[in-house]
């Protein structure tokens, strides 16, 4: 075979190579998008460098199979509800407290999940795998709580935290993966009433 010969067959090994490269890329950028959502972008965007953010995503996916992560019982899953509800209750006459309450209840919801005691980024990133459309209420709700315990959240910034750190509860609660709370039933419309008949004179 003459050089120019070994020259091309060269050039397609080195063009099926870096096409195979990128196709593995590719679906790698997808499985890590489909399972991170906003956080992929929110990732992306913080290292500023799209392998960098993939590596890390990735690094959160393999620390997350090391942890046995289970549903909650039902008998436990309940308490949690009706918990959930007085610190809620309580919100109006103590929001400070409320919002105290209420990331304190999402951390013993996770510990009891199977998710590690961990500083707070740590235990956001080892949620994003399982949580990732509700990651970031939880960022949100924890810096308003920070806040809080600073005397630098109004009352409206305390609402939105609890209504953040109830996103993620109900997530918890749902019992595995991103399954949440199943919806209520929808309340069905009673039946028409009959028509009334005329009535008849007996003049």
């Amino acid at each position: 075979m003459s050089t120019i010969g070994y020259i091309i067959i060269a050039v397609v090994v080195v063009l099926v190579v870096i096409a195979v490269a990128m196709a593995a890329s590719r679906r790698r950028t997808d499985r890590l998008q489909g399972t991170f959502g906003p956080e992929y972008d929110r990732t992306v965007q913080q290292t500023g460098d799209r392998r960098e953010a993939e590596r890390e995503l990735a690094g959160r996916v393999e620390r997350r199979k090391q942890l046995t992560v289970v549903p909650l019982p039902e008998p436990a899953r309940q308490q949690y509800l009706a918990q959930w509800q007085r610190v809620q209750a309580a919100f109006v006459d103590a929001p400070v407290e409320s919002v105290r309450q209420a990331d304190a209840l999402v951390s013993q919801v996770m510990t009891d999940r199977g998710y590690p005691v961990a500083e707070f980024e740590q235990r956001a990133e080892d949620v994003s795998v399982d949580h990732a459309s509700v990651v970031e209420n939880y960022r949100s709700a924890h810096a308003i709580a920070v806040a809080s315990g600073q005397g630098q959240a109004d009352t409206e910034a305390l609402r939105t935290a609890m209504t953040q750190y109830r996103a993620l509860f109900d997530d918890l609660l749902g019992g595995g993966g991103t399954r949440a709370l199943p919806a209520a039933a929808p309340v069905e419309a009673p039946p028409p009433a009959p028509p009334v008949a005329p009535l008849t004179s007996n003049f």
